[in-house]
């Protein structure tokens, strides 16, 4: 015990020291010109904690050599950023209606990040551009032109030659799609551009074919990789695991170091808190006489959700409970006796304590499993148990114990696929039975009624061909949805697998189609209450070992009473599949579904992308350049190579103008879901598979091909883009 309270008095008495605040490692130096390089940053290979934060400085310039030595303009602690200074490239040669942009940096397999949070996304000229995210749309801006100049435009940017937004998470990687982007210059049209920077940062101009633009990247650590650093080991440092975002459902954890007094006391306190006495320990006047007292200085913080803290600190002095017994002979019994009292008093308190540990721990746990079902929805629950006293008969209540068990505490090698509401487990019940276990990301109220009203709907629904509800778990910290393991994956990956050595022939694809088609008719006309799916699309179309079509993911899914023909809601869906009369009105139909399962139709038919950068202009849309090539009579060019081969020229029309009538433009003149679903069934049945069939010429005449115009001419039907601008 004596060596104890001697431990706590010396390092207490420690931290009464000051040092100087240091930033490189011994040995380095920490300035290069006029910008400093704090570790794990360093200046040469020795200095870094790996070669991707090594810094040359050449010429009094800083350089990252890992990233094709891009110039350092600073660096930022506590935000985890680099700012650099990036060389950007725009193609004039081609017209100015149409030209590109290219990006001279490649973070693949670096842990940086283009940041989200510190950076903008800048155009300038009039015109449109957007940042794409593998191909995905991700932010854009449009703007408008002015007879002004740019540089007295710029300056405000708000729309008239120039606009600016904010990026929504942090990218690996992106690209950018500049469309009738172009500036005006004493009358002369000249390229236009657009640009990621960093948001305390502006570009007057981009004079020429080559400008620099400063950029925020997020620097990542992971511990594991960088065991240099360990904050924990360090005096007035916290080391703490900060979630990024990467978009799409995807995040990583990056180890971030804290220092602790600068949170408490303010700005004025610098260092570095990635390296041992980095920082300078200094404590108040009144803390110090604390210190020679004898005591130790306690301080009761407020902290926010984000674990900042909110409050000034109010110190208290402390002192320990026991004194230093004086070192003499004539005290020595009396210390053993006493030494031995208070051993056998504290190993009676520590049963005690264990004894109320363990209880306070369970009735703890009992607390936070009811706070988890209500946060998690479980009212909303009730209200549906009191609507429908049936509804818990049919589904299950799993235990988060169980669950944990079930997918090995959730381990990474579990995960069968993320999404937008969450990551999809693969588990086994005691029983045996393989599931899959649905873990949302549940940080709204919105997202949270989306949970819920997924389980409502799927435990209503009884069709083989719609995945099954096993149940659910609320007692955890985000909801859990268990439902029926289908072992094949999406139709997605079985239609765009390159490399798949056994493509799925058009009598499996008819089947596909006529399968799904049922489900969503059986959604639409045969369940007690009308559903609309409102997501439709090749990754929620699972096939199980038969390739049998199961319909999933109805989180965005929505009752419709039965005098209703149709639900107003803000524009919810996946670009490609989305249906342009519902983009335009917000009013979504039976009819939006039935343009979605056309887009998965044509799919079937072509193996093409919904949406795909190879195609250009108002073809990237597989909805749109479908419609052309039925137009143009060439449908047979776009149609797959192996469907053309097993297939009827007869076959293959029907199959095309039942795709052409469900993407016709105007809803009322699409059929219904169950009309669909006869005719194809229909074709499916007439169907007989062949290993030889007549060939065909890949490119058709006009004249050759018969196209079935449904309600209009084919005339009518307008491009994708062309109906989002009107």
């Amino acid at each position: 015990m004596k060596l104890f309270w001697l431990l706590i008095i010396f390092l207490s008495l420690t931290t009464i020291s000051t040092a100087d605040p240091k930033y490189a490692m011994p040995g380095c130096k920490d300035m290069c010109g006029k910008v400093r390089i704090p570790y794990p940053f360093g200046i040469g290979s020795n200095c870094s904690v790996n070669r991707w934060y090594n810094v040359d400085c050449n010429s009094s310039k800083p350089y990252l050599s890992a990233l094709n030595s891009v110039e350092v303009l600073s660096i930022n602690l506590d935000s985890q950023t680099v700012t650099v200074n990036v060389s950007m490239t725009f193609d004039c040669r081609i017209p100015v209606r149409n030209n590109s942009q290219i990006l001279n940096m490649d973070l693949g397999g670096s842990p940086f990040l283009f940041s989200g949070l510190h950076n903008k996304f800048v155009v300038e000229g009039c015109g449109n551009a957007f940042v794409l995210d593998h191909g995905r749309a991700l932010i854009g801006c449009s703007t408008t032109c002015s007879n002004d100049s740019v540089n007295e435009i710029i300056s405000s940017c708000l729309g008239i030659n120039c606009c600016q937004t904010t990026i929504p998470y942090n990218l690996k990687s992106y690209s950018m799609n500049l469309t009738g982007l172009e500036r005006r210059l004493g009358g002369e049209a000249t390229c236009g551009s657009a640009f990621l920077i960093d948001e305390n940062s502006h570009v007057e101009s981009l004079p020429g074919n080559i400008s620099y633009v400063p950029l925020s990247l997020l620097w990542t650590l992971t511990p594991p990789r960088d065991p240099l650093i360990d904050c924990e080991s360090y005096s007035g440092v916290d080391g703490r695991l900060v979630e990024v975002d990467l978009g799409n459902g995807n995040s990583i954890m990056s180890y971030k170091c804290v220092n602790r007094y600068k949170e408490v006391y303010g700005e004025e306190y610098e260092g570095n808190p990635y390296i041992e006495n980095g920082i300078e320990a200094l404590d108040s006047e009144e803390c110090q006489s604390c210190y020679s007292n004898g005591g130790y200085c306690h301080y009761e913080l407020l902290y926010h959700e984000d674990g900042k803290v909110i409050s000034k600190p109010n110190m208290t002095c402390r002192h320990y409970p026991v004194p230093f017994p004086e070192h003499s002979k004539e005290k020595v019994s009396v210390g053993v006796i006493l030494g031995i009292s208070i051993s056998m008093g504290v190993l009676f308190l520590a049963a005690i304590s264990y004894a109320l540990y363990k209880g306070i721990k369970k009735i703890k746990a009992k607390r936070r499993r009811k706070r988890f079902f209500k946060r998690n929805g479980g009212l909303l629950l009730k209200q549906q148990e009191e609507a429908d006293p049936s509804f818990f008969d049919k589904t299950i209540l799993f235990t988060s114990r169980e669950l944990e068990k079930a997918t090995d505490y959730f381990n990474e090698n579990r995960i069968l696929g993320r999404g937008g509401q969450g990551t999809v487990y693969k588990g086994m019940l005691t029983d045996g039975r393989i599931v899959a276990v649905k873990k949302s990301k549940v940080i709204d109220e919105s997202q949270l009624e989306q949970f819920i009203n997924e389980v409502v709907i799927l435990s209503q629904v009884n069709h083989r061909n719609v995945v099954k509800l096993l149940g659910c778990c609320l007692e955890t910290e985000v909801p859990l949805l268990v439902s029926e393991f289908i072992p094949n994956g999406t139709l997605y990956d079985r239609i765009h697998n390159e490399t798949d050595e056994f493509p799925i022939s058009l009598n499996t694809r008819l089947q596909i189609a006529t399968e799904v088609a049922g489900a969503v008719a059986y959604l639409h006309s045969a369940t007690s209450i009308p559903i609309y799916h409102r997501d439709i699309k090749t990754t929620n179309i699972l096939l199980d070992d038969k390739h049998r079509a199961k319909v999933s993911d109805f989180g965005t899914s929505r009752f419709v009473s039965l005098d209703q023909t149709h639900l107003t809601t803000l524009v919810k869906g996946t670009f490609g599949y989305l249906d342009p009369e519902y983009f335009q009105s917000s009013q979504f139909t039976e009819k939006s579904d039935v343009y979605s399962f056309g887009v998965v139709l044509v799919e079937l038919l072509t193996s093409e992308m919904p949406i795909s950068l190879t195609r250009f202009g108002e073809n990237r849309s597989l909805a749109t350049h479908f419609m052309l090539a039925m137009e143009e009579g060439r449908v047979m060019s776009i149609i797959d190579a192996m469907v053309i081969k097993e297939g009827t020229r007869d076959e293959l029309l029907a199959v095309a103008n039942l795709a052409m009538r469900c993407l016709n433009l105007n809803g009322k003149n699409r059929p219904t879901m169950k009309e669909v679903a006869a005719e194809l069934e229909t074709i499916r049945v007439s169907h007989v598979p062949s290993m030889s069939q007549t060939n065909f010429q890949q490119v058709m005449h006009a004249e050759e091909l018969q196209i079935i115009a449904y309600g209009e001419s084919t005339s009518t039907f307008m491009s994708l883009e062309d109906n989002f601008s009107r």
